[in-house]
């Protein structure tokens, strides 16, 4: 099949795809206004089979967010409210005696959905984090030496509020590095806020929204931005993008493996949802900030408790490392 064909096949499936996608973004914008880049990057976590990590005060839409694209999938959803006394078995689930077999049955908790809502996810003791990992990197749990999997698609979406430090515990940075993306959404500007005073006066209107996706629908899009190319330009292009965080003398860590594989596949999620089936480097460029600057960390974070956030220095080296042509 010559590149030609093989670009028209694809602009074939981002054509029929298209609508859905775009029903799914007007679905989500209706409750949260005002805010398509946070939506599009929200999409985009979904499209890349990956976890998304939203940061930002309270109040501005966290929640609503997580929930607007959990009741926009007809999927199955938890929420689970992190709190200092949740315990591991509490997410994952136990082991219970059934004395009519007199054998231990698996009880699977709240982690064993498709979409699953981690609010305020940093409340939890790290023992309690950790808890994810598992489940996050390979879509399965292991309980008293049997291994579980869990449905698909899988996607845990976290909140946090980074200016609160009473009774919180920072997550580590092998947690961090589980989330695809990191985003922040801020407060809306004066007109949409003002709209939502008046969207609310009857209720909350995310609970009367209706699915526009299936669960298998959602498995078939992953699968076919899988198919998205990325010329080899392009992946020349985020090695050196990742290898310059590892050459940053103010970085006690650069970003990982992972964190490189991370961009590539929300790059080809960018793609799709813009109905493309190629990769452009603006892909790249829009996408490192939130992919990677959560998989840094500074000398002075380290040494001084000095919290940088990272944005700065990933968007300093994406403007100094060349762009392919």
């Amino acid at each position: 099949m010559t590149a030609q064909n093989r670009r028209g096949a694809g602009e074939v499936a981002s054509v029929e795809i298209r609508p859905k996608l775009h029903r799914l973004r007007d679905n989500i914008g209706s409750v949260l206004l005002g805010k398509p880049d946070a939506i599009d990057l929200a999409i985009i976590t979904l499209l890349a089979d990956g976890h998304l990590l939203i940061e930002d005060v309270p109040g501005v839409g966290k929640t609503l967010l997580a929930k607007a694209l959990a009741r926009s999938l007809d999927c199955s959803f938890h929420r689970i409210q992190f709190t200092p006394d949740l315990l591991p078995s509490d997410i994952i689930g136990t082991s219970v005696y059934y004395q009519p077999s007199g054998e231990f049955v698996f009880k699977p908790g709240p982690l064993f959905a498709n979409v699953i809502l981690a609010d305020e996810i940093n409340r939890a003791t790290p023992r309690t984090q950790s808890a994810l990992l598992e489940a996050m990197s390979d879509r399965q749990v292991s309980v008293d030496g049997v291994t579980h999997p869990l449905p698909l698609p899988f996607i845990v979406m976290a909140t946090q509020n980074p200016f609160e430090f009473e009774g919180t515990y920072p997550l580590p940075e092998n947690q961090l590095d589980r989330f695809t993306l990191r985003m922040r959404i801020g407060y809306p500007e004066r007109s949409y806020e003002k709209a939502v005073l008046t969207q609310h006066r009857e209720g909350e209107p995310v609970d009367k929204l209706q699915p526009v996706l299936a669960g298998s629908e959602v498995l078939a899009m992953q699968a076919q931005v899988r198919q998205v190319r990325v010329d080899d330009s392009l992946n020349d292009y985020i090695m050196s993008i990742v290898e310059a965080t590892r050459q940053r003398e103010e970085l006690y860590l650069g970003v990982s493996t992972r964190g490189a594989l991370m961009l590539y596949r929300t790059a080809q999620a960018r793609a799709y949802l813009a109905g493309r089936d190629y990769v452009v480097p603006d892909d790249i460029k829009s996408l490192a900030v939130p992919v990677l600057a959560h998989r840094i960390l500074s000398r002075s974070y380290r040494f001084n408790g000095r919290a940088d956030t990272g944005e700065t220095i990933i968007q300093e080296i994406v403007e100094q490392v060349p762009v392919p042509v």
